[in-house]
């Protein structure tokens, strides 16, 4: 069971339908795509001679080498480690040696910015670019066939945020990959051979992962010549390919959305918009309906249960009539097909329709656990659930509202931003003796990081650099407030509540 045979088999079978995009140039053919990844997997085999299980990085930008790279390391037997491109030189170092890299495939932009910190990791053993001479060696190597892999080994090790700075390594199975593939279908969106897959989210994220079901039945796969979002451009890719599905953030919905209002263009080519990651309004998921008609699909997972935990069908988005129908579009949907999904109090009981609690997950796709660390995994998955440390409650028809995120984790643009890592960070002036950071809502964004600092003699410009020196330009707090002590209870814990109230 490897998820590199749903290419081996399309190549079989459909050798000749297209598969790979850049904008609207066709790349490769599904024989040409399966030929190019079965060498990048012998090159890593035999020229390189990496064991089945060792682990390969991936910190690129989304590009068609980025598919044949990701294939190249499951045909090969490998395990693949996504990183995010927007990852301060620091953080992905941490992620290198913490998931004992053995390859490293990165852009030279990026590598420019953390090639000194890479030097230093012992366990990387080859950087490869993907214009480079290596890479054109790799792509000579004689091809390999499909390397057998068990349900249960190591497929995709997916990096989350650090809540103190160090990110924790989520073991996806083979298994668990076939089984969220199997959910898309069923409670997602049908595939069709027609169809196109575009990827204008980070291919290192939920976008990566929608690739297995387009290419189980050998669609078409979409990179944008920009390499990322840009409302026009999916537009026009729509309009000229047709039958145009992707995965966005809500922020990126409304931008399509806003554009195709403000332009008038024609919306008919896109066939479904997911949507996930962070809240989405009922006023915008209403006007996207308004303007651009039954195109959307809601999704709520995390990198632990990856994009299968509930979802809100399409179906359901377009019943208008139903009394509850506000209510329903404003959740994020009933349990897909191979998940189980309860509301638990903190002493694990279940608890009853609208009441609220941690949410709960288990089945098919449910993570094997956190990558060498022990802790973290006993303590995410107990009698086998896993306890998402998202806050929400179930009707009686099985929908999921999300209230809250226990663990405070900010959703900007799609991202996930945890506020002790970036506290920690702030904290490391001398001048700042208390910080604590919050989300705010922002209607393009759908949060924004704020943040709440004790000091003397410190100006936001230095705090802005100091969070640039030290973690992603993303995660850097857009507004400080500046406070004379901080709102806590009797045990001295913050009250965020209380700073949101401030600024909501």
């Amino acid at each position: 069971m490897n998820v590199a045979s749903l290419l081996a088999r399309s190549a079989t079978v459909f050798p000749g339908r297209a598969a790979v995009f850049h904008g609207e140039q066709l790349v490769s053919d599904y024989r040409g795509l399966a030929d190019r990844v079965a060498r990048v997997a012998g090159y890593l085999h035999d020229t390189l001679a990496l064991a089945p299980g060792e682990r390969v990085a991936l910190f690129m930008a989304n590009s068609p080498a980025y598919l044949e790279v990701l294939y190249g390391i499951w045909w090969a037997g490998l395990v693949a480690v996504p990183v995010n491109a927007k990852l301060h030189p620091r953080e992905l170092a941490f992620v290198l040696e913490d998931a004992q890299v053995a390859c490293l495939f990165a852009d030279d932009a990026l590598l420019a910015q953390s090639g000194a910190l890479i030097a230093d990791i012992g366990c990387v053993r080859r950087i490869i670019a993907p214009d480079s001479r290596d890479y054109r060696a790799a792509l000579e190597t004689a091809p390999v066939a499909v390397a057998f892999r068990s349900p249960e080994d190591l497929a995709w090790l997916f990096y989350t945020s650090g809540t103190t700075g160090r990110p924790k390594g989520v073991m996806l199975t083979h298994r668990n990959l076939f089984a969220m593939t199997s959910c898309y279908f069923s409670d997602v969106d049908p595939v069709d051979p027609r169809d196109a897959i575009v990827y204008a989210a980070p291919m290192s994220h939920g976008a990566g992962f929608y690739s297995f079901a387009h290419m189980l039945v050998a669609a078409r796969h979409v990179i944008p010549e920009s390499g990322g979002f840009d409302a026009a451009e999916l537009c026009a890719l729509a309009r000229r390919l047709d039958r145009l599905s992707l995965f966005a953030a809500p922020t990126m919905v409304k931008r399509v959305v806003d554009h195709v209002a403000v332009s008038g263009a024609d919306p008919s080519g896109f066939k479904t918009f997911v949507y996930g990651g962070g809240p989405m309004y009922v006023e915008d998921i209403r006007k996207g309906l308004d303007v651009m008609g039954n195109r959307f699909v809601q999704i709520y997972g995390q990198g632990e249960c990856p994009m299968a935990i509930t979802a809100l069908s399409r179906a359901h988005l377009a019943e208008r009539t139903h009394p509850r129908w506000l209510e329903r579009i404003a959740s994020v949907g009933v349990a897909q097909s191979l998940v189980e999904v309860r509301v638990a109090a903190e002493d694990g009981s279940f608890l009853a329709s609208g009441e609220t609690g941690e949410v709960l997950a288990r089945g098919e796709a449910v993570m094997a656990g956190y990558w060498r660390n022990p802790d973290a995994t006993a303590n995410a998955l107990r009698d086998g659930w896993l306890w998402t440390g998202d806050v929400g409650s179930l009707d009686g028809d099985g929908f999921l509202t999300l209230k809250d995120r226990s663990k405070d984790v900010i959703i900007s643009g799609g991202s996930n931003i945890y506020p002790r890592e970036v506290e920690e960070v702030l904290l490391r002036n001398p001048a700042v003796r208390e910080v604590s950071v919050v989300g705010r809502p922002d209607a393009e964004w759908g949060e924004v990081v704020v943040a709440f600092v004790v000091a003397t003699g410190v100006s936001p410009a230095e705090l802005d650099a100091l969070c640039l020196a030290h973690i992603a330009r993303y995660k850097r707090p857009k507004e400080y407030h500046f406070v004379a002590a901080l709102p806590k209870n009797n045990y001295g814990k913050v009250l965020k509540t209380e700073l949101r109230k401030l600024i909501c």
